[in-house]
């Protein structure tokens, strides 16, 4: 596991992982076994496709140079937003800042994501209080006592907000269910990308690297919210994706189109939101071979599926998060570890899937990879394993990232073509 540990930590994972004052923390450097193995068997699906359309995927001898890459691309998928913001590790505050792990009043521990502006005015229902604006933390920590932990999370779910119990979640693979029907691929691989912020973006991401045509599709009225954030990190997902940018409700129909003669579909929206505007996997009739990924938060069935879910909150319902010792708390692990996880075996489930033709829908959640990757650890005893007397060092900030920017709508036209060409081939 050496070689694990030396690579968490030459990412900047360590760094970003543990209890503050402290050197990091290496003892979940096991989680990049799984991801590099995630990574090798996509690159081998994709490998046996053409996915450009004519042109060969990769040659003999940039797939030996993509193969050598994979572990360290594995570990700067993880740190690579940390690496472009400068951000550290804060202990039991996320390392993006939004999300906080807190003791509740029975012992056990529960995380909060206060990410929206709309989270931020909700906490006062949570804590049935009036609350200065600005001091909703303040707030949550001088009532945090007064419930359980299962307690606290079921109101904040009742909410909306998103919530998770340490732990919550159990090991739980992603599953596929029939949809439509196999079909050999055509001239090229057309991704429709529904998702935002990070896990659905990042798989989006890697099929483009890998020849896809991937159009990245987002609302005239509420764009990803990555966008608001750092434009570098903006960019490192989405840059090479064509921009397609509609008003869902006005336009459903156009949107309906594009995701008919997808190949594949990528969504990431809780899945009555879709529903509601007739433009889930039940309400497309399904392009032959189409695959169809849904990311939720905690899954897409029962209660669960209602439940928001964020990258920091679904680490900690998976249980990934650097474990609890005598001399600290639980802290968080790495930043929003639970997306880059979920978009990576994400990408590997759609390419596995189209290389067997394609068909079906596969339903993947952060809080059940989460909870996988929370099994595997680089000491089996769990217990935090620090190296070397230095801390360790920052995550460095990718350095493959396009300097052009990523205009909301620049290509809706286009895609608009590539859509009727699909449906009139003939003409």
């Amino acid at each position: 596991m050496n070689h694990l540990r030396d690579a968490w930590g030459r990412a900047g994972l360590a760094a970003l992982s543990g209890p503050v004052p402290g050197r990091g923390d290496w003892s979940r450097a096991g989680v990049l076994a799984g991801a590099v193995t995630a990574l090798h068997e996509f690159d081998s699906a994709v490998a046996e496709l053409d996915l450009t359309g004519g042109r060969s995927v990769a040659g003999e001898e940039s797939r030996s140079t993509v193969r050598t890459r994979v572990h360290h691309d594995a570990a700067t998928l993880f740190s690579g937003r940390a690496g472009l913001t400068g951000a550290v590790r804060s202990g039991t505050i996320s390392v993006g800042g939004a999300t906080r792990l807190m003791s509740a009043g029975d012992g056990a521990w529960w995380a909060l994501t206060l990410a929206r502006a709309a989270d931020l005015d909700l906490v006062p229902a949570l804590v049935e209080a009036e609350v200065t604006p600005g001091e909703q933390w303040q707030a949550l920590h001088r009532t945090v006592s007064r419930r359980s932990a299962a307690q606290w999370v079921a109101r904040a779910r009742l909410l909306g907000l998103p919530a998770a119990a340490l732990g919550e979640a159990r090991p739980q693979a992603p599953s596929r269910t029939e949809r439509g029907s196999p079909a050999v691929l055509g001239d090229y691989l057309l991704v429709a990308d529904l998702s935002s912020m990070w896990a659905g973006p990042l798989c989006g991401h890697l099929l483009a690297t890998a020849g896809a045509t991937v159009v990245k599709v987002e609302s005239t009225r509420r764009p990803d919210g990555t966008r608001a954030g750092d434009k570098a990190f903006f960019r490192w997902l989405n840059a090479g994706k064509l921009s397609y940018a509609v008003d869902f409700d006005r336009d459903r129909h156009r949107l309906a189109r594009l995701l008919a003669v997808a190949d594949v579909v990528i969504e990431s929206a809780r899945p009555r939101a879709l529903r509601r505007l007739g433009l889930d996997a039940a309400s497309i009739a399904p392009r032959p071979g189409q695959v169809w990924l849904r990311i939720t938060g905690h899954g897409a069935t029962g209660d669960a599926a209602n439940w928001v879910g964020f990258g920091d909150d679904a680490a900690v319902a998976g249980g990934l998060v650097v474990p609890a010792s005598q001399a600290h708390p639980p802290t968080f692990c790495g930043d929003a570890i639970a997306d880059p996880l979920t978009g990576i075996d994400a990408a590997r489930l759609i390419a596995q899937q189209l290389s067997v033709g394609g068909g079906g829908l596969i339903d993947i959640s952060l809080a059940h990879i989460a909870a996988r990757y929370a099994e595997l650890s680089s000491d089996p005893a769990g217990a935090p394993v620090h190296t070397g007397e230095e801390p360790a060092p920052p995550p460095p900030a990718p350095t493959d990232i396009p300097v052009s920017t990523v205009e909301l709508g620049a290509d809706t036209s286009r895609v608009e073509v590539l859509v009727e060409q699909r449906l009139n081939p003939a003409r």
